[in-house]
């Protein structure tokens, strides 16, 4: 009998605390609770970064190219297209706060994701299809950088439909953006030690699949709109987004998805606000204890929802005061809010200052995408006699750096550092965040140095009046690589800093809005950058023969390079206000797996253990 016993016990399975824990608050795609040895991980999230490179392939060429297409082809004004540009840009990046309070609250990230790639895909078929059709867009039959030529802008109809599918591209790629990260951070479990390394990591390799869309985009299709056409530069686009979509959709088997609770976490984080308005005039409790709180020991409670009380922004404390009339009410939530209610209030409002030193980067950022690829257009862009490089595939020289940096500071550097630090990551978030604001206003500086020494060569050979096309600048634009690198660079730490602080930090409920303040952020930068130009050249416009710094298309006249070096003070003025900040913020206390002991997560391996022993 003993023997028959032992073979028996030899056939059951071993017991994996790991492998078999339920994921509390996440589901399969049939709405069973996931687990750690089906779902998630390191294979669905490179799926997702699949999707997140062919995204980019197919949007990021957008950036470096729609001042020309505008100018060019859609005959408007440089600093108009510029704008046009740059509101297209700040429209996308605002639109990811909304989608990703439908993605908390609503239909969830996955679907969210999903929708989002059909609708890009759709703006960017539109876009081939005007390209395509001469009737959609004006007479081409002019050169809109010569002076004498008079050329028709778009308008009417045309118009319309060039902003209806333009702005189909902004919604799509705002709702991948705003929810993907999200999404593929929720692939690993932040409680546990591996898994939070291995999100971090997911974080690094998110950047590298940009720079690996980015490359393709600002390389091969970049080069197809040039000798090809835009129809075609565009429909290489779409396809890339399609591309996209499909892949995305092979890993719904192996998905950790989100579980949304169909009320609104923002509404939450109003309410709080309200409530401490309105008990404005109660005293706060000397004990911080008698501040209301749901009982953690009621069955419906989930531990990981409960946070500590903490000290800063103790007005809003005066939300989770309760009245000895309310002991005895069901607690109305705009007068009475819990305290993790008042917390997750606190966390949130205690990023905003970091988000808000993150808006003149942005604004730099603007001016590379835009009056930086036009600077490329009065250059030599030979490299050899035969070949040219297009001005708006010069981002390939950081992204090249990018993708062999990304990897060596992931597996090489980072773990260097965390011996000497004992940080997980490395560096922290916002160490990460002030070295690329650092590099950012280096970029700005070699962008002013270089534009002088353009302008200089434009002087000096008596071609200040000349057309770009016909007569380009005798100075190579590989020089404007320098700026470009040094803001790549930037790009590595600031970005990829600013989405894991803000994924990690927000309240689990909004993670996908968290992951929006950087996007906002951008928004906001590059709306600022059509309204500083518009002030800069009414500022200016008495002073220079121009007309204003940045007025007219013939760059060779203006002032940029005054202009460039404005950003770069105002870049060092804002690290300046950062390093306050930064050095004020207290992170978050996070909980380890081992407080997180929910009986239901882990009833299935309990139930294994008994199992065995019987």
């Amino acid at each position: 009998m003993p023997h028959r016993l032992g073979q028996r016990e030899q056939k059951l399975p071993t017991c994996d605390p790991d492998k078999t824990q339920l994921l509390e608050g996440k589901v399969d795609w049939r709405g069973r609770i996931a687990t750690k040895d089906k779902h998630g991980g390191q294979g669905p999230s490179s799926l997702i970064l699949g999707t997140f490179a062919c995204e980019n392939m197919a949007s990021l060429v957008l950036g470096v190219t729609l001042v020309t297409y505008f100018n060019g082809v859609m005959h408007y004004d440089v600093a108009d297209a510029a704008t046009q540009v740059t509101n297209y840009s700040g429209t996308s990046y605002i639109l990811t706060v909304l989608v990703a309070i439908l993605a908390d609250t609503y239909i969830g990230r996955f679907k969210a994701v999903l929708i989002s790639c059909w609708i890009e895909f759709l703006g960017l078929g539109l876009l081939a299809f005007q390209a395509h059709y001469s009737k959609y867009k004006p007479p081409q039959n002019c050169n809109i950088l010569d002076p004498t030529s008079t050329c028709e802008k778009v308008g009417g109809k045309n118009a319309a439909f060039l902003f209806i599918a333009l702005y189909l591209v902004a919604l799509g790629s705002a709702g991948i953006k705003s929810a993907l990260p999200s999404h593929g951070a929720d692939q690993f479990d932040e409680n546990d030690k591996k898994e939070a390394l291995q999100m971090s990591s997911f974080f690094n390799w998110l950047l590298l699949a940009v720079c690996i869309g980015g490359s393709i985009s600002t390389t091969f299709i970049v080069w197809i709109q040039e000798n090809k056409g835009w129809d075609w530069g565009f429909f290489v686009s779409t396809m890339a987004m399609f591309l996209g979509a499909i892949i995305f959709c092979v890993g719904l088997p192996w998905y950790r998805i989100f579980v949304i609770k169909g009320s609104s976490a923002i509404t939450e984080i109003f309410q709080v606000y309200v409530a401490a308005i309105r008990n404005r005039n109660l005293q706060l409790p000397e004990d911080s204890a008698d501040l209301y709180e749901i009982d953690e020991d009621n069955e419906a409670a989930i531990p990981a929802e409960f946070l500590p009380h903490t000290d800063t922004y103790k007005f809003l404390d005066k939300a989770a005061i309760q009245t000895s009339q309310q002991q005895y009410e069901r607690p109305n939530h705009w007068k009475l809010c819990r305290v993790t209610q008042v917390e997750n209030a606190k966390i949130l409002l205690s990023m905003i200052p970091v988000f808000c030193c993150t808006i003149i980067m942005t604004l730099c950022l603007a001016q590379l995408q835009t009056f930086s690829i036009q600077q490329g257009f009065t250059m030599d862009t030979r490299i050899t006699n035969k070949f040219h490089i297009p001005p708006a595939s010069l981002p390939i020289i950081p992204i090249i750096f990018l993708i062999i940096i990304i990897p060596v500071y992931d597996q090489i550097i980072v773990p260097i550092l965390r011996k000497f630090t004992g940080i997980p990551t490395g560096i922290t978030y916002l160490q990460r965040v002030g070295v690329g604001l650092v590099l950012s206003a280096l970029s700005m500086t070699a962008a002013s140095i270089l534009e002088v020494k353009r302008k200089q060569v434009a002087r000096d050979n008596n071609m200040l009046d000349a057309i770009p096309i016909l007569q380009p600048l005798p100075i190579s634009v590989f020089w404007l690589s320098i700026q470009f690198f040094i803001f790549g660079i930037a790009d590595m730490f600031t970005y990829v800093g600013l989405l894991e602080f803000f994924y990690s930090q927000a309240p689990k409920e909004l993670k996908s809005v968290s992951s929006c303040f950087l996007w906002t952020s951008m928004s906001i930068g590059y709306f600022l950058s059509s309204i500083v130009v518009k002030v800069v050249n009414k500022a200016t416009k008495k002073i220079t023969n121009s007309g204003g710094w940045l007025v007219g298309n013939n760059f060779n006249r203006n002032h940029l390079n005054l202009f460039y070096l404005m950003l770069a003070v105002l870049s060092m003025v804002n690290f300046g206000i950062y390093l306050i900040v930064a050095s004020r913020y207290k992170y978050r206390v996070q909980k380890s797996a081992s407080d997180q002991d929910d009986s239901r997560v882990y009833a299935l391996m309990e139930m294994k253990k008994s199992q065995v022993e019987n």
